[in-house]
């Protein structure tokens, strides 16, 4: 049993999950994901087996990965990098780890809220060069957020929002009424709606054809000016020309992501160096909590199918 393992978290992070994985006496080969399309074209048809990150793991990459593979096993939520609609025609297994994340990026979510309204990181590098620069803050007491999507993530966030006494709006075609009550939600049947109501827009959805770059141009400028677009869920959400044209204008005051459009980034990523821009090398579900359960979960999902039995989370519906 060969397996390809691809996601520097479960390796870089100490927990259990190591010990399980040598127990299995598989042929791991490790490489440093995310990796590109050509570098799995490269190595593919030699596994039986993919332990995944956010790898290109395209059409091309399947076909030559047959007819020795078996399962992908992803390390968590995210299947926008795998071509979910082949592996369904291929009848290879895809397999997930929903529920182990959604507090850590929630958090993340707020340390980017925090950073980008309070000037943090402006303040920290002016006291580490020796200066006493201060610039003035905001309070997110009363400030509106705008949660697109309502699963686990945007609920932890939601949760969150109100203990800081923030509004909270939201918009998805998922929507637990009982949660969204007890907090005092406000629904919008648009985002159109939302985006026109809020102070702050913090993306929770599935990358897909509809909500690919969801946050554009024309939805920033319904915003109130002076507000921020927090982003923890993928770059391709957000139109990078956009936001820094928004920026540029002084219509939108900050932006602050984890997520990139290409990971890693070229150097000279617009987003980088821009003064109103925060940017987080996709940390906001790596800690030490919450790796080794996505870890020990993506690999008892591919323990599981290979036996035939016991728990496993299909994302594809090949199982």
């Amino acid at each position: 049993m060969r397996v390809l393992l691809s996601t520097c978290s479960f390796q870089d992070t100490p927990g259990p999950h190591h010990a399980l994985l040598e127990a299995q006496g598989w042929d791991v080969v490790r490489e440093r994901g995310p990796l590109s399309e050509a570098r799995m074209l490269e190595i593919a048809g030699e596994f039986d087996a993919f332990l995944c990150g956010d790898d290109g793991i395209t059409r091309a990459v399947l076909d030559k990965s047959l007819p020795r593979l078996k399962i992908i096993s992803k390390y968590g939520i995210g299947l926008d990098k795998i071509d979910i609609p082949s592996t369904k025609e291929l009848g290879i297994p895809v397999l997930f780890t929903p529920g182990v994340n959604h507090d850590t990026v929630a958090e993340h979510t707020f340390a980017l809220l925090l950073a980008i309204t309070k000037n943090l990181i402006f303040a920290v590098d002016a006291t580490r060069a020796g200066r006493w620069d201060r610039k003035t803050g905001n309070e997110l007491l009363e400030k509106r957020i705008g949660l697109i999507g309502f699963g686990r993530i945007g609920q932890e966030v939601a949760k969150r929002a109100v203990a800081f006494g923030m509004k909270v709006h939201g918009f998805g075609n998922y929507w637990p009424d009982e949660l969204a009550e007890q907090l005092g939600i406000v629904r919008h049947d648009s985002l159109d709606s939302l985006f026109a109501s809020v102070d702050i827009i913090s993306p929770h959805t599935k990358l897909t054809a509809d909500t690919h770059r969801c946050v554009n141009a024309a939805r920033l400028a319904l915003m109130p000016k002076g507000g921020w677009v927090i982003n923890t869920g993928r770059g391709e959400l957000v139109d990078n020309a956009a936001i820094i044209e928004s920026l540029d204008a002084g219509h939108l005051a900050g932006y602050a992501t984890d997520v990139l459009d290409q990971e890693p980034p070229p150097a000279d990523h617009p987003l980088l160096h821009h003064p109103k821009v925060i940017v987080t090398p996709h940390v906001g579900s790596r800690t030490f909590e919450s790796v080794p359960r996505q870890a020990q979960k993506s690999l008892v999902n591919l323990i599981n199918a290979l036996a035939g039995h016991g728990e496993i989370h299909c994302a594809n519906g090949v199982i």
